[in-house]
């Protein structure tokens, strides 16, 4: 059963790039909000951090946008290409 806190909360989905860094660690960052990127020392943290950013992006820059914008659904699909 969904508490009141999230059955009016929209799930959305982005997708985030996430890359391993030569020094450690992750970077991560979300091709579809500029400027919306993190760190962690694992996966996971990367992970956990990105999505706080995202949640903080979305809040700060576009809550009043956010009620009335329509989100299109993306999908990620591998492709081979021989060179």
């Amino acid at each position: 059963m969904k508490s009141k806190k999230t059955q009016n909360k929209k799930v959305l989905e982005y997708v985030a790039v996430l890359q391993e860094e030569e020094a450690g660690g992750y970077s991560v960052w979300v091709p579809s909000l500029p400027g919306c990127a993190s760190q962690g020392e694992s996966v996971e943290d990367a992970m956990k951090n990105i999505r706080e950013a995202i949640e903080l992006y979305l809040e700060y820059d576009n809550k009043e946008q956010l009620e009335d914008e329509v989100f299109k659904r993306q999908f990620v699909i591998p492709i081979q290409v021989y060179a």
